[in-house]
């Protein structure tokens, strides 16, 4: 036979071959005419070698082609078929909780756009109607009445007293020269002394301001809930170094071993030896009120990150300040209506302000390596979620130095909670009533209230309901309670309601 009759041969047949959606087949519809080959397989290729080079017309001729030799487009052109062919597939919605979706970058862009604009249109009316209220004396006025007396920076000061009598005390302790119930009692009285004495001085001191007795009573809840913690830290190192064990010698109260986050580059220290100056000052100013002989530590100073933080500080504060003067102020000398206020954000600025900037900007200046300061407190589906996630030092605190201790005396969870919620009531009552110089416990039971409305919400609400009933307990709850002392406070001082 001749060349050309060759080429159409079964050979040649059996290399045309088309994709069909079960395989490979024939293109007459023939099969394989050696029994013994395996069927073809489909290896990704949609022609094979010699037909991407070579194609027979219906004369039977070969008509020559470019040849393809791109694998890049070989998987295209299979990809091109492929989407022809199907175009659908099994998947949820993104809004779904089931899709596993979270990026809703630009819905919370959307958010933020709405919130500028509804703000802007707020501010637009409030200076056509009040004017520019911002004066930077009225600001140093809230601090000070008199510029020659400084009452809040002085008592402020005066809390080394108690820091220093602390650290003596734990000093006979160490050495043994003063009994372990001696130390207990005396370190009661520091601490009892530490709420007490800044209170009296609010209290009776008249050139003492709201502002200036809220940071100093701010001031000694912290030194409070720090030396607290110091002593207890230190007692069970005591305890410890009495026990002998040498599988005790390692505990997580008084660590002796080289921290994690670049804290090898520091000395660390164990017990008594972090009994000085150095290390209870250092405990003082670190963003944190639970004591432990060796923090984490961070290798270096990042100047950047600073002045970032530093920058948020200034610009938070400002616009705190701007909105207290330039919206609460007028609302409550003319209407009185305290949900109007927009106390709420205001909240949410000194979140940021304080939480964020401000710790982490101290926590850099101190190579603090422990930046968790919050977690996703926003994403609450539950009230206990929220106030064990909002706020971790004092999270921290109650845990280890309240929840847990009374839970190892035999009482249950729910009164230990109780109990929990009871303090921070208490605390939330002294910072507010005290310097104000007025006591009407609202702060304390919109505090105690959230237990039941977390039992209620843990039973009866879950999901987004469960979180949109802790937003609205946040719009509604401590700020309005605040802003009702802020409305008493003026209608004493500066008039009565029309």
């Amino acid at each position: 036979m001749s060349d050309r009759a060759e080429t159409r041969g079964p050979a040649a047949r059996r290399r045309r071959t088309t994709i069909t959606g079960g395989g490979v087949k024939q293109v007459n519809g023939s099969k394989s005419s050696d029994a013994g080959d395996k069927p073809p397989q489909y290896t990704g290729k949609i022609k094979t070698e010699d037909e991407v080079h070579n194609h027979t017309n219906k004369n039977g001729k070969v008509e020559k082609h470019q040849p393809i030799s791109s694998p890049r487009k070989q998987r295209s052109a299979a990809e091109d078929i492929n989407e022809k062919l199907s175009c659908h597939v099994l998947q949820e919605s993104l809004l779904s909780s089931a899709s596993g979706y979270s990026n809703y970058r630009g819905i919370l862009n959307w958010c933020v756009v709405m919130l500028v604009l509804s703000n802007a249109r707020l501010f637009l009316e409030n200076i056509i109607k009040y004017g520019i209220l911002v004066d930077p004396i009225q600001v140093v006025s809230l601090f000070l009445k008199d510029p020659y007396s400084w009452p809040a920076a002085w008592l402020i000061t005066a809390s080394n007293v108690f820091i220093l009598a602390s650290l003596y005390i734990e000093r006979r302790l160490a050495v043994g020269t003063i009994s372990e119930m001696t130390g207990l009692i005396l370190h009661f009285l520091i601490l009892t002394s530490m709420l007490v004495f800044p209170a009296a001085i609010v209290l009776t001191v008249t050139s003492m301001t709201p502002v200036g007795g809220v940071l100093s009573l701010g001031v000694y809840t912290v030194f409070f809930l720090k030396l607290y913690s110091y002593q207890d830290t230190n007692r069970w190192c005591r305890e410890i170094r009495q026990a002998k064990a040498k599988r005790l010698t390692r505990s997580y109260s008084c660590p002796s071993v080289a921290q994690s986050n670049g804290s090898a580059v520091h000395t660390n220290v164990s017990y008594p030896g972090n009994l000085t100056h150095r290390n209870m000052y250092y405990f003082l100013l670190a963003p944190t009120l639970c004591y432990q002989l060796n923090f984490p530590r961070s290798s270096r100073i990042r100047k950047r990150f600073l002045m970032r933080r530093l920058f948020e500080m200034r610009n938070s504060a400002t616009e705190s300040k701007c909105r207290v003067f330039q919206w609460m102020v007028p609302t409550i000398q003319n209407s009185m209506k305290p949900f109007q206020v927009p106390n709420h954000l205001i909240w949410l600025i000194f979140f940021y302000w304080f939480f964020h900037s401000s710790m982490n900007f101290l926590a850099e200046l101190l190579q603090f390596g422990d930046r968790g300061f919050y977690r996703d407190w926003w994403n609450s589906e539950s009230v206990t979620y929220f106030w064990a996630n909002w706020n971790i030092p004092v999270h921290k605190w109650c845990l280890r130095h309240f929840y847990k201790p009374m839970l190892g005396k035999g009482f249950s969870k729910l009164q230990a909670q109780i109990a929990v919620f009871l303090v921070s009531a208490f605390f939330h009552e002294y910072l507010v009533s005290v310097p104000l110089k007025m006591f009407r416990m609202w702060a304390f039971m919109g505090m105690m209230a959230q237990v039941p409305l977390a039992w209620f919400v843990g039973r009866f609400l879950t999901g987004n309901y469960g979180n949109a009933a802790v937003w609205l307990s946040l719009i509604i709850g401590q700020p309005v309670a605040v802003l009702m002392y802020v409305h008493d406070y003026y209608i004493y001082h500066y008039g009565t309601t029309t």
